[in-house]
């Protein structure tokens, strides 16, 4: 998506190695004109799928995942973050290791939230080695729902997740592809 693409290499900023803050209209910051842009572009690429939910991790995806739930006149629902904290039987729970912070965490979604028959649209900000979409997914198909699609708005291709995940035979859509960071922090998109 050529407006993202753009809004990316005005605004955003490259940080040691490949790592992009994007805080200022994406994250932090929330170009709501923006979200909504890129929520339509995810609701007409996943029209006529039937899709019941919208999952996202917290708390970067949650603003374009809830803009695109608005969208898709479904309700949002979002994965806890919490420290190792033992896995309730109330709740689906798996473990994240961070692209951009070097931790691991364990995510948690009540299984009331997500249950067998819901088509689910997985919706994040980044997608890097995939860690948090595969957490996601297997959220998802622990509570015997279906996972239609994944919406990311920034996937950083030269890693290699999105490949990984897509060869799994998941759908992934993701409106700005970076294909390489330089050293001089230069994006260069697919």
């Amino acid at each position: 998506m050529e407006l993202l693409e753009k809004r990316i290499l005005e605004d955003g900023k490259v940080l040691s190695g490949d790592v992009i803050k994007v805080d200022s209209f994406l994250n932090q910051s929330i170009d709501t004109k923006l979200t909504d842009e890129l929520a339509s572009e995810w609701a007409r690429l996943f029209e006529g799928e039937g899709i019941t939910k919208v999952l996202t991790i917290e708390a970067s995806g949650i603003a374009i995942a809830a803009i695109t739930a608005l969208k898709l006149g479904v309700p949002m629902v979002y994965a806890k973050k919490r420290k190792s904290v033992p896995s309730s039987d109330n709740t689906y729970s798996t473990k994240v290791v961070s692209y951009t912070h070097g931790i691991s965490y364990n995510v948690t979604v009540d299984k009331p939230l997500i249950s067998s028959g819901d088509k689910v649209l997985i919706v994040d900000d980044f997608l890097a080695n995939g860690s948090a979409l595969r957490a996601l997914i297997s959220i998802v198909e622990a509570a015997g729902a279906k996972v239609v699609g994944c919406g990311i708005a920034i996937e950083k291709a030269f890693l290699r997740g999105g490949d990984n995940i897509r060869k799994r035979g998941y759908r992934i859509e993701s409106l700005a592809k970076i294909k390489s960071v330089s050293s001089d922090g230069k994006i260069e998109f697919c």
